[in-house]
């Protein structure tokens, strides 16, 4: 099978109001490649593809007549056109296997993985390359605020650095051949897919393996272990952060490498995770021959990823916070944060997301959620996943008495203007629906 004739057909993509299957059918309709889709419901996602002239059809009964067919791994299997599309003898390609093969084209594939942090690091390596005037194409997993989910510096055309997150999800990054290849973390996620710890390593080592380069993260001990060609850490690694400042959470740092200072860095993003993140960037960027003023240019450029600790707005004239954090670590780095910026209380507000990541992460969950002051559990958003009371926000809550769960947006702001006191802040938490839940109650 020619992937590269085939791209010059037309292709339809079930599930394309994804962020990363928005992103793709807007590449392949820069190029000029004749695209549409379906998906559930209206969003943010399908409104920008209409706005680019891609049809986009609402609900699972269109007829597909093109030949090529691209499915999101969130489509059941016993979705009809997906069903269709089989029985027809359509050429069907999972998101990640197109991913990897547009990847494939391009002479250089940067790729980010980890359970933490991989739309922040690749959105802050699109900013190095952008400020550099180097040729790029960025596939990022949420929004950047300038390049939002996708950006191409070269109408599309595969020249240039291909910008990628690789998610361990269904291991669907092991489609991906890198250049440089990043592993920022290997935190357990996903107990869906890995039923053990040596389950979800081997994955990621066979994501390295298949890497020319590796960037691996010190301070991560399973990581290190990882052949690499560059190590990065706030603790230990080649590339490390020294002098750190935190005027506001926002922080300043030096680079140094093998203990040498280099250069000074300050971001305008907010949290200590976040030196980590341009520490990957950079050392991923020097592999790739970026000096480190370039480097220093496009870091002190980004601004920020929607809902990664961004300032939503207010409710009864209280700040809003809203991040995507969903696993504990997540959460605790988040909560960290806000509590750095907050001169009065955190009011926490958390939406679970899947019942299997609660259910296997309970313990952890409680001890997080534990540090807040009466959080809110919000209604689980169960995503691809049949209802599990042990995994539920109600049992969450069951073993967290100073909790509350709420599932009534009206609820939740008049608890908001209950509770909250000049001074707190509110911190929203979760990688559901809750982020549009609150923005439709902020003042």
């Amino acid at each position: 099978m020619d992937f590269r004739q085939n791209a010059i057909e037309s292709w339809y993509f079930i599930g394309i109001g994804g962020v990363s299957m928005s992103a793709l059918a807007l590449l392949l309709h820069r190029r000029g490649v004749p695209v549409r889709g379906s998906d559930a419901k209206q969003s943010e996602f399908t409104q920008i593809l209409s706005a680019n002239g891609i049809p986009i059809h609402i609900g699972n009964r269109e007829e597909i007549t093109e030949e090529n067919v691209v499915y999101t791994g969130a489509i059941e299997p016993t979705n009809p056109q997906l069903c269709a599309a089989k029985q027809a003898g359509k050429r069907l390609y999972t998101r990640s296997e197109f991913l990897g093969k547009l990847a494939e084209e391009y002479p250089q594939v940067l790729s980010v993985a980890g359970c933490h942090g991989k739309t922040s690091t690749t959105s802050m390596l699109s900013h190095i390359f952008s400020c550099a005037n180097r040729k790029f194409t960025c596939h990022i997993g949420g929004e950047d605020s300038k390049f939002g989910n996708f950006y191409t510096s070269t109408d599309g055309n595969a020249e240039g650095c291909f910008i990628t997150e690789a998610c361990e999800f269904q291991r669907s990054f092991l489609s991906l051949k890198s250049t440089v290849a990043i592993v920022l973390n290997t935190d357990k996620d996903h107990t869906d897919c890995y039923k053990s710890d040596e389950d979800l390593l081997s994955a990621y080592r066979a994501f390295a393996e298949q890497a020319e380069q590796v960037v691996v993260n010190a301070d991560d001990v399973r990581a290190r272990d990882f052949p690499h060609s560059v190590s990065y850490g706030l603790y230990s690694g080649n590339i490390r952060a020294e002098k750190l400042r935190e005027p506001g959470e926002k922080y300043s740092f030096t680079v140094s490498e093998r203990g040498l200072p280099v250069i000074r860095i300050q971001l305008k993003v907010v949290g200590r995770y976040q030196v980590a993140n341009a520490l990957a960037a950079y050392s991923a960027a020097k592999l790739l021959g970026f000096s480190p003023s370039e480097i220093k240019r496009g870091l002190e450029d980004f601004d920020g990823v929607k809902r990664r600790f961004e300032h939503v707005g207010t409710i009864g004239g209280i700040p809003v916070v809203c991040d995507y954090a969903h696993h504990p670590r997540e959460i605790s780095v988040a909560y960290a944060a806000a509590e750095q910026i907050c001169r009065g209380t955190v009011r926490l507000v958390f939406q679970p997301h899947t019942y299997t990541r609660t259910r296997d992460f309970m313990k952890d969950f409680l001890t997080v959620l534990k540090r807040a002051e009466n959080p809110i559990i919000y209604r689980t958003f169960a995503a691809r996943e049949p209802f599990m009371f042990e995994g539920s926000a109600v049992a969450l809550v069951s073993h967290l008495p100073e909790a509350r769960y709420e599932q009534s947006p009206e609820r939740l702001r008049q608890l908001f203007l209950q509770d909250c006191k000049k001074d707190d802040l509110i911190l929203v938490l979760g990688a559901g629906d809750i982020y549009d839940t609150v923005k439709s109650i902020l003042d």
